[in-house]
């Protein structure tokens, strides 16, 4: 692809990612938002490569710190929905299948947990979701998101499989992908 068909392929892509971070506004998008939007870097990596998605994540996680309104969403999108879908094109390089798994559930677990102790102690945001009758739950709710990273891992190798079937024939016409 050209250099001006991976600029305009990322800005697009990149639009919308920050369009979905904009509607955190509604307080049902907190988590599933930033998900989308990250999901939404799949194309730019397929057709432009990760060099280009990682620089669509900056701009959009950039963006998105600065006029997205959900701070908890911002955060989720910055330290881990947002540069997943990058960088899980890169685990996946990773021959055995266990050594990759490890990986994967090692950036989420590590993420999660930065993620929670950074909306804590520095944004100072009310985390007594996690205490229930004095008994803090944070554990089984980090046990509970090791499964549900599992089925979002699933289904973005799902959108990936979709995405070459639906989109790649008709973007790739539109930006020239295969043309010299």
């Amino acid at each position: 692809m050209k250099q001006n068909g991976k600029i305009a392929l990322g800005g697009v892509f990149g639009a919308l990612a920050l369009m979905f971070m904009l509607m955190t506004a509604f307080p049902l998008g907190t988590y599933a938002l930033p998900a989308i939007a990250g999901a939404l870097l799949i194309p730019v990596v397929i057709e432009a490569g990760v060099k280009t998605g990682w620089m669509v994540y900056a701009a959009v996680a950039l963006l998105s710190l600065l006029i997205a309104p959900d701070m908890e969403a911002k955060v989720l999108f910055i330290a881990f929905f947002g540069y997943y879908p990058v960088l899980k094109s890169q685990v996946e390089r990773i021959r055995r299948r266990p050594l990759e798994w490890l990986a994967k559930l090692g950036v989420f677990n590590v993420s999660v947990v930065a993620s929670y102790l950074l909306m804590l102690f520095v944004f100072h945001l009310d985390m007594d979701t996690f205490v229930v009758g004095g008994v803090n739950f944070a554990f089984l709710f980090l046990l509970a998101g090791n499964v549900i990273f599992v089925i979002y891992d699933y289904a973005l190798s799902n959108l990936v499989t979709m995405y070459f079937r639906v989109l790649h024939p008709r973007l790739s016409r539109i930006f020239h992908i295969n043309n010299r």
